[in-house]
């Protein structure tokens, strides 16, 4: 598993048991706050299928967890749990006969038990699926809704074939299926594992096979493989039979198998050009990444290949020939700097080649099949030519293209482009200058920092949710951004030349629910005229400015963020007119002195965020809105003084309020409290002056803060 991996499943452990979502930069940073936050935290964790030491490391170390923790781990490799220290080992064994033919059952019945007159043959089944589930599955799917005397046959016929108990199972499952999704079968078990369903599916129905659209479906009805959020999944004795099945196609000389994916059949065919017209697949995959150098003919015996996936090699040297049959091309940090002249790809469905060298896309201008294009991180690339010939192109991905100066103007009306990322072509200057894009969903331009125009909207895109323009030079949005009707989210931070011109176009988008403004120092000049321009429809704004007398009125407005604005008065609250629907306040990282009383109007609030405003003295009693729950104040440096808490306070957070004191703590709030946690951090002579107050103190602990000083982190549990 990669480290972005390894880094999102810390933040969800974190997220599940903390409540709320920490960022993660590292694996080890991750090890860190995962021992830091949860060792007193009794918790359950499941880690199923690891087949990495690594996943262990970075996840579950021992001692990690509070006292009466549980952790599950499944694996197919004892020796994993060994080397982590594991001595708690359970070996699962196969099912008993009366759990067998339940599963049995329900697979070939629809029910836990088999009808009388199939009792017999029932159990004749579960004899040769030697109590594994996969086998009983397989099975039960294979013989369900068929009449007694082809189940006779059908059983009758595995004691005639060469294979035993799971393997006749599965070879039977296999060979009942029609050619075409047999092919599919194969795909899969030799390339496409754990990739998304609607992915593998463009590709195999575009093979010279005649696939049907409803491949996949077949084989999850037959259980040879299931889908789980939308991925394929296979079980490991499946797999196993679809890569042996290729193997039989010959044994002793890969390069006239169908499919390649073991490395060292792979690196002979392409170092020895012993590759065959029978080839149809190959997946480039070592166990460390390495070289394999190609030559001009590595290719050229494969005139059947449609797909080609490069894993992790480095495959180095020229090569003058690719296969006009290829449907997939997946070939990270490929070396070529143009395609060969004599490719063409009519056939070619997939095209990733993201951080390589190629310079000139010359062989692009009639892909009348492709729907996907990644050409991210693309150094040399300098200009999109026309795209005009791929009316199917569904995604297309120039982000990081980092000396990408122009794009084709054709670009703007692919009419089937739902996505178009640009993020990070910090060269781009010349753009479309007109959009007719009514399938577009999702349009980056992050950091586009030359991009001064944003192009006229045609049409009416009403597909497009997601705007993303963070840190571009773009000056002005045109009015005609009103066509984008089904707009949700529009990102602009810090572009810092977007002028107060284009708010007045925003103010149009009647779907829009999330505008984020920050660091856009030109819209200064927002101030007392918004009231009537900006449409109640909003339900979300990211209002990040420099100026203290915005003024709005956003009736429906739930989450409003003004952190880090150096605002030093919160008056500027009072225009607001969502003193019923406001759910979340982050006034995090300003000035103020003073919260004002307004706050308290916000019948509804429940999470207020304040930490790092260092000049807050006070919050006057009264201000805290009644269904407050969430409190944070961390970094307050200069706070004497908190109101007494509402009882609907479930987290107050005060780390490192220096100025606060115990008792001051202790008299106004844990007193009258049904339910709270709270996070402080103290100098160690405070804690004892509040101490007493705790019915139950879960938890108190010593550290050290930056001066030396005693400090303690107290946690206390009211009942």
């Amino acid at each position: 598993m990669p480290h972005g991996g390894l880094i999102q499943l810390q933040e969800t452990l974190l997220h599940k048991y903390l409540g709320k979502k920490l960022k993660i930069h590292s694996a080890d940073e991750g090890i860190g706050v995962i021992k830091e936050r949860l060792r007193h935290k009794k918790i359950i964790l499941v880690l199923d299928d690891v087949d990495q030491l690594e996943q262990l490391e970075n996840l579950a170390g021992v001692g990690w967890f509070g006292e009466g923790s549980r952790v599950i781990i499944t694996t197919k490799d004892s020796g994993l749990l060994n080397s982590h220290g594991i001595e708690s080992i359970y070996h699962v064994q196969e099912l008993n006969d009366d759990q067998a033919l339940e599963l049995f059952s329900l697979n070939a019945f629809g029910r836990s038990e088999p009808p009388k007159d199939f009792s017999e043959l029932a159990q004749r089944a579960i004899a040769y699926a030697q109590g594994l589930p996969v086998a009983l599955t397989l099975l039960g799917s294979h013989l369900c809704n068929k009449r007694i005397h082809r189940w006779q046959v059908i059983l009758d016929d595995y004691e005639g074939e060469p294979y035993t108990g799971i393997q006749k199972v599965l070879r039977k499952s296999y060979d009942a299926l029609e050619n075409s999704v047999q092919q599919v079968f194969l795909d899969i078990a030799c390339f496409f594992k754990g990739e998304h369903k609607n992915y593998v599916l463009q590709i195999v129905s575009s093979s010279k096979n005649k696939v049907t659209q409803d491949c996949i479906e077949v084989l999850v009805e037959k259980a040879m493989i299931t889908i789980e959020c939308n991925k394929i999944l296979i079980h490991d004795l499946l797999e196993k039979l679809g890569k042996d099945i290729v193997r039989e196609e010959s044994p002793n000389d890969p390069g006239k198998r169908s499919r390649l994916w073991f490395h060292e059949d792979v690196k002979q065919v392409l170092m020895e050009n012993t590759g065959t017209r029978k080839i149809k697949g190959i997946m480039v995959k070592l166990p460390e990444p390495d070289e394999i150098p190609l030559n001009e003919k590595s290719f050229v015996g494969m005139v059947n290949l449609e797909i080609f996936i490069n894993r992790n090699a480095f495959l180095s040297g020229h090569i003058e020939y690719l296969p006009n049959e290829l449907r997939l091309i997946d070939w990270g940090r490929c070396q070529l700097q143009f395609l060969p002249s004599n490719f063409r790809a009519k056939h070619l469905v997939v095209f990733n080649m993201p951080c390589s060298d190629i310079r000139i896309l010359e062989r692009f201008k009639n892909l009348p099949k492709l729907t996907s294009m990644n050409l991210r991180g693309c150094q040399f690339l300098k200009k999109i030519p026309d795209l005009s010939g791929l009316p199917n192109l569904k995604c297309l991905n120039l982000s990081e293209c980092t000396s990408l100066v122009e794009v084709d103007g054709s670009v703007g009306f692919l009419d089937k482009l739902v996505e178009l990322d640009l993020g990070g072509c910090f060269e781009l200057t010349r753009f479309a200058t007109r959009l007719g894009l009514k399938s577009l969903r999702r349009f980056v331009l992050i950091d586009c920092k030359r991009l001064e125009s944003f192009p006229e909207i045609e049409v009416k895109m009403e597909s497009l949710w997601n705007l993303y323009m963070e840190g571009s030079g773009i000056r002005e949005l045109p009015s005609s951004i009103a066509n984008l009707t089904e707009l949700r989210k529009l990102s602009a931070d810090y572009c810092e030349n977007l002028t107060i011109t284009s708010l007045r176009s925003i103010y149009g988008l009647q779907r829009l629910t999330e505008l984020s403004l920050n660091g856009c120092p030109k819209l200064l000049s927002f101030r007392d005229k918004v009231n009537s321009e900006v449409s109640s429809s909003n339900t979300k704004l990211h209002l990040l400015s420099t100026n203290s007398n915005i003024s709005l009125a956003l009736p429906n407005l739930f989450e409003f963020d003004v952190k880090g604005c150096n605002l030093s008065e919160s008056d500027f609250l009072l225009p607001l007119d969502c003193w019923s629907t406001l759910t979340y306040l982050d006034l995090s990282g300003n000035n103020f002195v003073r919260l004002s009383g307004c706050i308290n109007k916000f019948i509804n609030l429940r999470h207020l965020y304040l930490h790092d405003c260092r000049s807050l003295l006070e919050i006057p009693d009264e201000v805290l809105p009644p269904r407050v729950a969430c409190i944070v104040l961390d970094n307050c440096t200069s706070l004497e003084k908190i109101p007494k808490l509402p009882p609907a306070v479930e987290h107050l957070s005060l780390i490192n309020c220096i100025r606060l004191r115990g008792y001051d703590i202790g008299e106004n709030i844990f007193l009258n409290q049904v339910y709270s946690e709270f996070e402080i951090h103290l100098p160690g002579d405070e804690v004892l002056k509040w101490f007493s107050c705790c019915k139950d103190a879960a938890l108190v602990e010593h550290y050290p803060n930056p001066d030396g000083e005693e400090e303690y982190d107290a946690g206390c549990e009211l009942s």
